[in-house]
């Protein structure tokens, strides 16, 4: 046990540390534009690599409804428990928005993402590929009614929905593979190119953006609602879904997959989310610097045990 995680700490971890290093040391002394290359990670990359992995993924239909029922499921629960805790400990109702924001979304896309490919490879990253897609449109949907809440606009969560170049690259992967038809040899190399640079640019912003959070003022009256948020992401999301894959007897790769992707640390998307309807940003950037740098630590014995 001791010995296959100290392995997965060199072969999976230590490469992702250092595109992460060198993303905060950049943000530290150079102040990196993190806007400018996450508007070219989610515009250019993000859905080459979609694009790339859905059209040559090894997917059953059993792998999707699985997938997305899960997400589903996952996500009710969390909402539910984020919601009695932030009514328990009597928070503000900016601070339970940002609690549910914390509760439910996880960095799957900038850190999951790269840490599947690492750990399982390409049959990995095709597993991740439908849980990485409803991730995008949940955030950009519901996530959007848990932040604003009162001013909630259906019409504006679809428009996000769809202003995502990912879910276009996702339809085009998709009827490409029931037509039968492939792109060029040149055109599909020059894809899977762009796909490449996807791990190594968004672990960087990642670095550059724990910095971030980590200058952000906090104030001693969200120290509940950190405690909440950190629990909540850290200890009980993977059991959570471990339970209910269990209960849905998801076995194998898609298993292992799917509860990494569970356990990752607060989704940077929550924090621009907060900041956006004032749903207790400062509280929600703690939460994501701290629930990334643990995540360091507790990841690890998590691979090592669904692997």
């Amino acid at each position: 046990m001791f010995q296959a995680f100290l392995s997965t700490i060199y072969q999976v971890f230590l490469p992702i540390a250092v595109p992460v290093a060198g993303g905060a040391l950049l943000k530290r002394y150079r102040g990196l534009d993190t806007k400018t290359v996450s508007s070219f990670a989610l515009h250019i990359l993000s859905p080459a690599l979609i694009f790339d992995t859905l059209a040559k993924a090894e997917l059953s239909l059993e792998d999707v409804y699985k997938t997305v029922l899960f997400c589903v499921v996952n996500l009710l629960l969390l909402w539910g428990i984020a919601a009695v805790v932030g009514k328990w400990f009597k928070l503000s109702s900016e601070e339970r928005a940002g609690l549910t924001l914390v509760a439910t979304f996880t960095n799957s896309v900038n850190y999951g993402l790269p840490l599947v490919i690492l750990a399982f490879g390409q049959l990995g990253l095709d597993k991740a590929s439908v849980y990485v897609i409803a991730q995008m449109i949940i955030v950009n949907t519901i996530g959007v009614y848990f932040a604003a809440r009162s001013h909630f606009s259906v019409k504006a969560a679809v428009k996000s929905v769809f202003s995502l170049p990912a879910i276009y690259a996702a339809a085009v992967a998709s009827a490409l593979r029931i037509s039968g038809l492939e792109l060029p040899d040149a055109l599909d190399k020059g894809i899977s190119m762009v796909a490449d640079a996807y791990a190594p640019v968004v672990l960087a912003i990642l670095g550059a953006q724990m910095v971030q959070a980590r200058s952000s003022p906090t104030s001693a009256g969200i120290h509940k609602a950190f405690w909440a948020g950190f629990t909540i992401r850290t200890v009980l999301s993977p059991l959570i879904a471990a339970a209910i894959l269990y209960v849905m007897s998801v076995q194998g790769i898609l298993f292992s997959v799917i509860v990494i992707l569970s356990s990752m640390p607060a989704a940077v998307n929550a924090v621009i989310l907060a900041e956006q309807f004032n749903a207790a940003p400062r509280f929600v950037s703690k939460c994501i610097l701290w629930t990334t740098l643990v995540s360091f630590f507790v990841l690890p014995f998590i691979v090592v045990a669904v692997s």
